[in-house]
């Protein structure tokens, strides 16, 4: 963790978009950002090797607040609810107002995080606000995610932690993380974003499968074939992340693994999770921090800094070379010759199938009440055929 003291003594900013084209991303890739958010990641899987969810223990004075904020996010949710929308199986629009609200109370509940400079809170709280999903598309992907990760190592950057709480920021903060965003996906309607929703695992999520993997690679019985065996599921799902988002899919569309989600069915040949969690690394590595459709919403600030053309003089000449075009009806700037829809074809929500086809009226208190919904239904829902999508190696 870096020294709190001279973090606190900087000025900070708000953060902004920073990886505009291929040039930015293969800057990005040689960034300290790149390799410290690495860092973090892997610290938090060695962190959680072998330990249940139910043997967390409680929040400490550092973590507690942030299960707090997490908390009175998933409030607001509940008295934010959907609209009216049954004409349409996209986004609930309720959930702009969710979004404006969580946003209007960010400084406030920032103050209740012990020692976080004040003057931080600015660029802080731009990770935590989209952390829960895109306000204008009404989508959530693993650039969201990335965001939570962000806000959670910007924290620890500014002293918010210590290392003794990083197991709990995995499976306290971050599993409950996980339950809030179901609620919303599943209470709003939230479109997977981008048109292979989290490049071929599930719907939304990445992060809960990589640290999933890494709880059990020194598991002792359990193997990743056993995602197909029910019995297992219902057993362990609700100790480890991997079994419990298993489930989770399992809940919300029907058919085989094999059908709606091919890359997990493949995986699940794995001979060991210690493969599975490798590869999983690889995978992130590969799928989110160096895709541009991602990183181009990536925020850059003085905590999680952008290289500067002087810092990186590679990235200097090759803008050169490269050629920017005029930003995009995003407001989207790309490299010449961009052919790709950059934010993703819309996609509908596999609740709002779900919901049309009356299997969902108890899914939210499924959802909620802990980690795999429990008592959630299976509706049958097509799954939009996942294509151009290169496979990491897991052996």
């Amino acid at each position: 963790m870096a020294d709190s003291t001279e973090t606190k003594q900087q000025a900070f900013a708000v953060p902004t978009k920073r990886i505009l084209s291929k040039a930015h991303l293969a800057a990005f890739a040689r960034s300290k950002a790149h390799a410290e958010l690495l860092a973090f990641i892997d610290d938090l899987n060695e962190r959680i090797v072998g330990i249940k969810l139910s043997e967390i223990g409680q929040p400490s004075e550092r973590t507690a607040p942030i299960m707090a904020i997490l908390d009175a996010v998933l409030e607001t949710a509940k008295t934010t609810p959907p609209v009216d929308n049954k004409l349409s199986r996209f986004g609930n629009p309720a959930f702009k107002t969710f979004y404006d609200r969580v946003g209007a109370s960010s400084a406030k509940l920032h103050a209740t995080i012990p020692g976080l400079p004040a003057e931080s809170v600015k660029e802080v709280e731009a990770y935590f606000k989209d952390s829960w999903g895109n306000r204008e598309r009404v989508d959530y992907g693993s650039g969201m995610e990335l965001n939570f990760l962000s806000w959670l190592y910007c924290l620890d950057k500014l002293g918010a932690f210590t290392p003794e709480d990083r197991a709990y920021l995995v499976l306290g903060v971050f599993w409950k993380y996980i339950i809030v965003m179901r609620y919303l996906q599943s209470t709003y309607w939230l479109e997977p974003a981008g048109s292979h929703g989290v490049w071929g695992l599930d719907d939304y999520q990445f992060l809960p499968f990589l640290w999933g993997a890494g709880q059990l690679k020194n598991h002792k019985h359990l193997r990743p074939k056993a995602i197909h065996d029910a019995e297992i599921l219902e057993a362990f799902g609700n100790e480890y992340m991997y079994l419990s988002c298993i489930m989770f899919i399992n809940s919300i569309k029907s058919a085989s693994l094999r059908w709606h989600s091919p890359m997990l069915d493949d995986i699940s040949a794995v001979k060991t999770w210690d493969k599975v969690n490798s590869g999983m690394r690889k995978m992130y590595a590969a799928e989110v921090f160096g895709k541009l459709p991602v990183m181009q919403h990536a925020l850059f600030g003085t905590i999680l800094p952008f290289p500067t053309l002087e810092e990186d003089p590679e990235l200097a000449k090759a803008l050169a070379e490269e050629g920017i075009v005029e930003p995009d009806a995003h407001g989207h700037i790309h490299e010449a010759g961009w052919a790709m829809d950059c934010c993703g074809i819309p996609v509908p929500s596999a609740f709002a199938q779900a919901a049309a086809e009356g299997h969902a009226a108890n899914f939210n208190a499924g959802v909620v009440g802990g980690g795999a919904a429990a008592g959630a239904p299976a509706p049958g829902v097509p799954f939009t055929a996942r294509q151009g999508i290169k496979p990491i190696p897991f052996d």
